[in-house]
């Protein structure tokens, strides 16, 4: 949705930070996709993303205060929809966790399939994946942390972050090999 004409973001942010309702909810409509958009990659479905969102935009308006325009207003929102992803995740991921990941067989490096594949058909295959793997490997390969930093995001070992990562990787060829098998497609 777009803002009315002539409001600026940075006004509508200043208003915001004078706990204005009626400009947080032209923020909230201005970055409402935007915010979908992100939550969508870490959430099961559509209703789980869109409580993400909503939790997500509490947090913007309860700390919009501190924010400094010093940096981009887009890189802040994306930080706090990311944590508050994660946040909503992680009591769900340490149950799932329970298995001894360091006695796990290591997986192989191959040649990725997913490499041939276009935004939707990622996006689908992703879908698919315990949520784990799913949110390491949106945070590692979508949104560019390290495993070290993945390792202190969710509170688990680095090796953790790398197997699961593996493992996501292999799940999503697999589950390549399989939709290409059932359609009749070969992938180059």
């Amino acid at each position: 949705m777009h803002q009315p004409r002539g409001i600026a973001e940075d006004e509508i942010i200043g208003k915001c930070k004078t706990g204005s309702l009626k400009y947080q909810e032209l923020l909230y409509k201005q970055f409402y996709g935007y915010a979908m958009g992100i939550s969508l990659r870490y959430s099961i479905n559509r209703d789980d993303a869109l409580e993400v969102v909503n939790d997500a935009f509490i947090k913007v308006f309860n700390s919009i205060k501190n924010y400094s325009s010093d940096r981009p207003f887009k890189a802040w929102l994306r930080t706090i929809i990311v944590n508050t992803a994660i946040d909503r995740r992680r009591k769900e991921l340490k149950f799932q966790m329970h298995v001894e990941i360091e006695n796990a067989m290591p997986i192989g490096n191959s040649v990725s399939a997913i490499e041939n594949l276009n935004v939707q058909d990622i996006l689908k295959l992703m879908k698919q994946l315990p949520p784990i793997q799913l949110t390491i490997f949106n945070l590692y390969e979508v949104d560019g942390y390290s495993h070290d930093e993945i390792s202190k995001i969710l509170a688990i070992p680095e090796s953790s972050s790398r197997v699961y990562l593996s493992r996501a990787k292999e799940k999503l060829r697999n589950l390549l090999r399989a939709e290409t098998h059932n359609h009749g497609r070969s992938v180059g």
